[in-house]
């Protein structure tokens, strides 16, 4: 499918928004995304169209695997975390090969609550980080 001029610039403005972005908002963007995923994956097992949720599934797997690998071990919570995205990466797996729906919502309640966490702790680094003005 040709791209078009609306399409390409969409394109061009995410990836200025994602090039540009915090830390913390890249990692809120991924949450975003993989449950963006996994709902459409749902949405298409529901309808029976498996070849459809397999791309999400897919996507998903793909997203887990760079929030893993972005863990570093001087964290404290990050070998918990790393085994919650290694059961989450077993279960999107189980998802899309059994065609397993009650393994895609399992996926779903598990993210759904880390991505508010995230998210909560983005607003309150990004509300301490120190303002800085173009105006000097």
């Amino acid at each position: 499918m040709a791209l078009t001029s609306l399409d390409r610039a969409k394109q061009q403005y995410l990836e200025q928004q994602v090039a540009s972005a915090t830390p913390e908002r890249l990692l809120t963007l991924l949450y975003d995304r993989l449950l963006v995923d996994i709902d459409r994956a749902a949405s298409a097992q529901d309808a029976e169209d498996w070849p459809g949720a397999g791309p999400h599934l897919t996507h998903a797997q793909w997203i887990v695997s760079e929030l893993n690998g972005s863990l570093t071990d001087v964290w404290d919570g990050a070998e918990e975390l790393r085994g919650v995205y290694t059961y989450l990466t077993g279960r999107l797996i189980a998802a899309n090969i059994s065609r397993d729906r009650a393994a895609t919502a399992e996926c779903r309640d598990l993210v759904s609550p880390l991505r508010d966490a995230w998210h909560a702790a983005a607003e309150i680094t990004t509300a301490a980080a120190p303002r800085v003005s173009a105006l000097g």
